[in-house]
């Protein structure tokens, strides 16, 4: 058991919209992903996400509204609801994630940013 540096693991990745694993909970699992511009529509059938906002404002589509979720803010994504995460003006936002081991990344989607394993940092 030690504390774990969130500024600092965010400095030992660069790829964005690409998920590292920092840390499991049970069947839960704590990813750290840099994001920019817009990700993928797509839902998870049967587990909700949780976005922490560690630096930057992120967007959170809905089909119906989008929500603005700024640093030190969180969204929960309830499953099965599809959204599409996105930043504004080119800022690189880092989000922390916690959601179920089950989750795939873009859902039942395919798609060239869907990821399939998170690299442990």
């Amino acid at each position: 058991m030690n504390a774990i540096n969130i500024k600092e693991k965010f400095q030992l990745f660069d790829k964005q919209w690409h998920p590292h694993q920092i840390a499991v909970v049970d069947n839960m699992q704590v990813l750290l992903a840099k994001i920019k511009d817009e990700f993928v529509w797509h839902s998870h059938e049967n587990e909700d996400e949780l976005f922490q906002v560690v630096k930057g404002t992120l967007y959170m589509k809905f089909r119906d509204k989008t929500v603005t979720v700024n640093e030190g803010e969180i969204i929960v994504v309830p499953k099965g609801v599809e959204h599409c995460p996105t930043t504004k003006n080119g800022e690189e936002v880092h989000v922390l994630l916690f959601e179920k081991l089950t989750t795939a990344h873009t859902g039942t989607v395919q798609h060239e940013k869907t990821q399939t394993e998170y690299p442990k940092i």
